[in-house]
């Protein structure tokens, strides 16, 4: 197949439905071989079923491209390792790596239970380093054999891990991690001819469509579906390809056609008196910065 990802491979986590089905048809469809990862639990994490990854190989192969399914457990280092030798194995090599998986168990902060921040924590962080870290171990591995990768790692996190949104700290704080996490895989693994970004995507998907019911709703007949998760993909495959040469370490929006380049964490108003200040001197400092500050984005659900 043509497009500008022939010839190369893509492993893409949670893959069976929603965003990761998107970016597996997408990346498919401009010529990569896909390992397509999906465990077919339930929105909360609970069940499993070999059935949503294999669905998507399907399609896949009904429009003569490359995949195989991957069913194993990414938030452990055996799931996570077999992902690698799964792609190894069918197509011989790894050029992407697309960390997508992800399930909510969304309550209010002071009714979030212990097993219920574990559990989100586990597959939204945990599931991101796991696989980053054993691609990027294959990935040294061939730099030492002289052979120079040209590889992409694509982590999704959140406009929840971007302003924090009510009901979701838990989430908001593993998708505020995963942006923390490419900026250091970024740093780390660029000497391996890693380029890793992040993507904050607001697309219509089971974690999404009844939290935020009223902004997932579809547009009336033939009107553009501005959270179909087929639009966020396009920016996915295009990172993952060779053409995005030279873009690391990059956090981007991306919502129907639209598509944002986020500053982060940036310096803004400064006072330095050169020494210490009494706590009254600090919150007067501190109030006249805030009145020469940007005003902040609300957190979402305000």
């Amino acid at each position: 197949m043509t497009g500008i990802c022939a010839g190369r491979v893509a492993a893409v986590t949670g893959a069976g439905r929603g965003l990761g089905r998107a970016h597996a048809l997408a990346l498919a469809a401009e010529g990569a071989a896909v390992v397509v990862n999906d465990l077919g639990v339930a929105a909360d994490g609970g069940g499993a079923s070999t059935g949503p990854a294999q669905q998507v190989v399907d399609e896949i192969h009904a429009h003569g491209g490359r995949a195989v399914a991957h069913t194993a457990d990414i938030t452990t280092d055996a799931g996570a390792t077999s992902l690698l030798t799964t792609a190894l194995d069918a197509f011989g090599r790894l050029d992407a790596l697309v960390n997508n998986a992800g399930f909510l168990r969304d309550r209010m902060l002071v009714n979030l239970d212990e097993d219920d921040w574990d559990a989100v924590m586990r597959v939204h962080l945990k599931g991101h380093f796991l696989p980053l870290k054993h691609a990027a171990a294959h990935w040294r591995a061939e730099v030492k054999a002289g052979r120079m990768p040209n590889a992409r790692v694509i982590n999704t996190s959140s406009g929840a891990g971007l302003l924090g949104s009510i009901g979701q700290a838990n989430y908001s704080a593993a998708k505020a991690g995963v942006l923390a996490l490419t900026l250091v895989a970024a740093a780390e693994l660029g000497r391996y001819g890693v380029q890793v970004n992040a993507l904050a995507p607001a697309a219509r998907t089971r974690m999404t469509e009844q939290t935020f019911a009223a902004t997932m709703a579809p547009p009336a007949e033939g009107g553009f579906d501005a959270m179909a998760p087929e639009n966020v993909s396009p920016l996915v495959v295009w990172l993952a390809s060779a053409d995005s040469a030279g873009v690391t370490g990059r956090v981007f929006e991306a919502e129907g056609g639209r598509i944002t380049v986020m500053d982060g964490w940036r310096p803004g108003p400064t006072a330095d008196q050169h020494a210490r200040r009494t706590p009254t001197e600090a919150g007067q400092a501190a109030r006249g910065l805030l009145a020469a500050a940007e005003a902040g984005r609300p957190v979402y659900g305000t």
